[in-house]
């Protein structure tokens, strides 16, 4: 790859609350944040001056954490357990689903968007049917407790590109494979270094897997989170990324990072394979590139707040991330 990539801040705009979810329909200038006050907001970045307009209707009644663009609708999560439908023309919600029964943690759609994928801390992975609303199925291989008798998170799912194959990733660093049209566990791997737990002060745990990411070709899959942790009431541990073929279980790389800590929140590789982004944060955020041909991080930049998710052009060459009080636009170009 082209190691003299560089990561740069094209703009920012400030906001006064947190925003845990980004969303695009294609590379158009609309975009969709959900957040901390639990509604869901659109952006015109071709503005001068961007202005938020919140969506119309019924709305969340938590924190909104997972947002996804199917045709013409958008669908959120929530905290609340519920996804909502939101017809992007009428910039209204349509449809509100009572999906699960604990927090919603993300919420993607199938590549070919006749799907929407959620997963939460009932420890479920769903499948619905954008056009009807419909639940198609349900599947599970994360335990609901912690080795140390705790309550489990679900945090993390993603699809290959090509929509063959799901993974998901909880608390304990256990991540399944699952064949997207049996909806039968077909691979598994694990991380157990992204799970920290304080047997002593706290007795409690943190970390967990935070993102995932399969290459473009399905082979290879990212996998995002946070090292151990000394005071585990912070994210003072590194960044960590595992890569693996997952269908041997192979490990290819183990990347941590003490500069810029905290956890890594999303990956987006390149098209062509040879690096991927990663971006996240603890108190402040950050934007990696990694080349997944040495396994070593090669570029970093900073930025102010936590990215909490980010979205892409295809090339992924401009980008725009959503996190603590900011949206911020990036480019990605040879130095």
């Amino acid at each position: 790859m082209n190691s003299s990539l560089k990561i740069a801040r094209a703009d920012k705009w400030n906001q006064s609350d947190i925003l845990f979810c980004v969303a695009r329909p294609n590379d158009s200038d609309r975009l969709f944040v959900g957040s901390s006050d639990f509604g869901v907001y659109e952006f015109d970045l071709s503005a001068e001056k961007p202005e938020r307009v919140r969506l119309e209707g019924e709305q969340h009644q938590s924190y909104v954490t997972g947002l996804a663009v199917a045709g013409p609708m958008l669908i959120s999560g929530s905290y609340d357990g519920q996804l909502i439908w939101w017809d992007l023309a009428e910039q209204r919600s349509t449809r509100v689903v009572p999906a699960h029964d604990r927090w919603i943690r993300r919420v993607i759609a199938s590549p070919d968007q006749t799907r929407i994928i959620s997963v939460a801390d009932d420890m479920l992975c769903k499948v619905w049917d954008v056009a009807t609303g419909e639940l198609l199925t349900q599947f599970s291989d994360h335990g609901e407790k912690t080795p140390h008798h705790y309550p489990s998170m679900l945090y993390a799912v993603a699809a290959s590109p090509d929509g063959r194959f799901l993974a998901t990733g909880d608390r304990v660093g256990h991540v399944a494979i699952w064949n997207a049209d049996s909806y039968e566990k077909v691979g598994e791997v694990e991380t157990p270094v992204m799970y920290t737990w304080d047997p002593r002060q706290r007795r409690h745990s943190i970390g967990g897997i935070r993102s995932l990411a399969f290459s473009a070709d399905g082979t290879q899959l990212a996998v995002g989170g946070m090292g151990k942790v000394g005071n585990i009431d912070h994210l003072g541990g590194p960044s960590r990324l595992e890569v693996f073929e997952w269908s041997s279980g192979t490990r290819r790389f183990e990347i941590e990072d003490d500069k810029k800590k905290g956890l890594i929140e999303q990956i987006v590789w390149h098209p062509s394979g040879d690096w991927l982004l990663g971006a996240g944060g603890d108190h402040k955020g950050f934007l990696n590139i990694y080349d997944m041909h040495s396994g070593e991080l090669v570029t970093q930049e900073s930025s102010d707040g936590h990215v909490h998710g980010l979205v892409a052009d295809a090339a992924l060459e401009n980008l725009v991330t959503a996190g603590h009080n900011r949206l911020e636009r990036w480019t990605i170009a040879a130095g």
